[in-house]
């Protein structure tokens, strides 16, 4: 029994029985941890920590303990929290400061008031006080940013210096022919600064590493079919790389109808592309016949060699893997161009473009008459509800879109899940008076395009599919987006999805179905889906939710490999954290300085990382 002025608690054991009566001395004061519950009315608590209270204790400033991540098998061996807690004291008190050399320069520690790193080490394991803990912590966390931004500068330096690039040296008359005759609308502000951006890019001899974010709708492949047109103009063919192959598709169809007036070869290469095909194709391209080379993943083939490849336009981003958008790079002498375009940026390139090596180009305006597409979450129980309204839609000539998750671990399972919910929509609204198609992943290619055909030409209302049609898919007379299982979906996704609707001038609805069982982070992604159409409101919350990935690694989400720091929570850091960098290396660059020969040693201990962070 435990005593104290507010009463008695009960202490109890089931398991190291004999240890316990050892060291437990009735009368004796404890400083005694655990979770409280009740048994048989009494208070008790089971398995509590415990150990002999202190006199030193009685200012409160001991009362600061690390945990430690601990697991079953370590408990087992007698290696719980506290025992890690002991051994961690034992090595701390064995190093000394040159054990721990400091690696951030003396002259940003004293502007900063930063702990010096042995003293931050040791305080945020054992702190005398919670200052103690906050000005530990405050250090150790600027100093993870202070290496990452270090590192990212230091790339993107080499690359502004070094990383040849090849010279689109003039504005020639393919583009200024088209922007002049064929431009087939006015480019809105935010279009022509981007293309300026750009511009100014290629025109000097450094290889050019820049996202170009635009919300859905707001007029990327425009921007892109210029820039491939000037990349003709001085001699290099361009490649469009979309992750599907009714993307592809699509930008072929586009692209050729703009340019059926002048003078550019434009191919496209699929998987599904015959092989008599194939080989003219692969032919024209080798000789440089084929200005604009539209494709899927089949591009990078090893077997698809270009004549001499200027600039590498990537689509929608976040369904290419990292390695996969590596092995463009390889497919010039000297490296091309590289704009990758998305409407929601990954967290990866999100955190990449704010604090590492991607330049940033956004166009933030819609082309006008675009209207804000209305979202709203809806469970399960008021499906007979959201039928009706999108009959009422229907009844106005508009065309509406069910998608349902695809659960790839089971492809056999969301097939049967897409066939319920066809069924189901078809129960909803009949065959004799409504016309349905469908798409999944698992249909053939020639049934897949003849049912988007369809649905393209209005000869169906209804298109029910998988997230086959998440990217590219524009019609503009579809006005509603209904999206089962929601809370199944990443916020990308939910995002993207919706932006297959409001592509017309009408008013458009994305109805978010959803069962009652959700989880905080379903919740989440649903309300911010609610709240807002912007698409960097969405990736900061993506990135909040999932983080960013590993910038020198190839994983896309999870988060950094950041111990402390946090890019959501502690951005004022991460600035300072990045000027201090970009200081150091504009007056250093090679870290020669006597004052950065500690920072220049740590760097070169941690060599041998793969660069990934190149490509973004």
């Amino acid at each position: 029994m435990l005593e104290d002025e507010s009463g008695v608690v009960e202490l109890t054991w089931f398991q190291g029985i004999q240890w316990i009566q050892k060291i437990l001395q009735a009368g004796n004061e404890y400083l005694v941890y655990g979770k409280a519950g009740f048994f048989n009315g009494r208070p008790q608590i089971t398995h509590p920590e415990i150990e002999l209270f202190r006199q030193e204790m009685q200012n409160g400033k001991s009362f600061l303990e690390p945990v430690y991540p601990t697991t079953e098998k370590l408990k087992a061996k007698g290696l719980n929290a506290r025992q890690l807690s002991k051994l961690t004291g034992t090595l701390l008190s064995q190093l000394s400061v040159k054990d721990l050399p400091e690696i951030i320069p003396v002259s940003i520690i004293e502007k900063l008031s930063l702990q010096r790193r042995y003293d931050a080490v040791t305080a945020i394991h054992f702190p005398k006080d919670t200052h103690d803990f906050e000005l530990a912590l405050r250090r150790l966390k600027f100093e993870e940013f202070f290496l990452a931004q270090v590192r990212l500068c230091m790339i993107r330096g080499r690359r502004h210096r070094k990383s040849k690039g090849v010279l689109f040296e003039k504005v020639g008359p393919l583009f200024n022919d088209f922007y002049n005759h064929y431009l087939p609308f006015e480019l809105t502000q935010a279009q022509k600064r981007v293309i300026k951006e750009i511009r100014s890019d290629t025109a000097r001899s450094h290889q050019m590493n820049r996202l170009l974010q635009g919300d859905v709708g707001s007029g990327k492949t425009i921007v892109a079919l210029l820039i491939m047109l000037i990349a003709a103009d001085n001699g290099f063919q361009s490649c469009m790389m979309a992750p599907t192959e009714i993307l592809a598709q699509q930008h072929f169809s586009n692209l050729q109808n703009l340019l059926q007036d002048l003078p550019v070869t434009i191919a496209l290469l699929t998987g599904s592309t015959r092989q008599s095909e194939r080989k003219i194709l692969m032919n024209d391209l080798n000789n440089g016949k084929i200005k604009i080379l539209v494709g899927t993943h089949a591009v990078i083939e090893d077997a698809v060699q270009f004549n001499n490849l200027g600039l590498v336009v990537i689509d929608e981003q976040h369904r290419f893997g990292v390695a996969q958008r590596a092995r463009l790079w390889e497919k010039a002498v000297i490296p091309p161009h590289i704009m990758v375009m998305t409407a929601t940026p990954i967290p990866r390139t999100l955190a990449m473009t704010a604090y590492g090596d991607l330049d940033y180009s956004v166009i933030n305006e819609l082309p006008p008459g675009r209207q804000p597409i209305i979202t709203v979450h809806r469970y399960e129980t008021k499906r007979v509800a959201v039928m009706d309204f999108v009959k009422t839609e229907i009844e106005k000539g508009r065309q509406a879109f069910f998608v349902y998750p695809l659960i790839e671990e089971s492809e056999k399972l969301s097939y049967e899940d897409l066939m319920q919910g066809y069924e189901q929509v078809k129960s909803f609204f009949p065959e004799h008076k409504y016309s349905i198609s469908m798409v999944h992943g698992r249909m053939p290619n020639e049934q897949k395009d003849v049912n988007m055909q369809r649905f393209k030409s209005n000869d169906t209302q209804i298109l029910v599919g998988t997230t086959v049609i998440e990217v590219g898919i524009d019609i503009p007379n579809a006005s509603v987006m209904v999206i089962e299982s929601a809370e199944k979906f990443g916020l990308s996704q939910l995002h993207q999805l919706r932006g297959r609707v409001g592509r017309g001038n009408d008013k458009s609805y994305c109805i978010l179905l959803s069962s009652y069982k959700l989880t905080e982070d379903a919740k989440e992604r649903i309300k911010i889906m609610c709240a807002t159409n912007d698409g960097f409101k969405i990736a900061e919350k993506d990135l909040e939710l999932r983080g960013p990935g590993e910038i020198e690694g190839t994983k896309q989400s999870g988060m950094l490999n950041f111990k402390l720091a946090s890019l959501v929570n502690d951005k004022d850091l991460l600035d300072t954290a990045k000027f201090f960098a970009e200081k150091i290396l504009d007056e250093d660059e090679s870290l020669n300085l006597p004052e950065n020969a500690g920072l220049r040693a740590y760097l070169l201990s941690q060599k041998g990382k793969t660069i990934w962070s190149k490509i973004s």
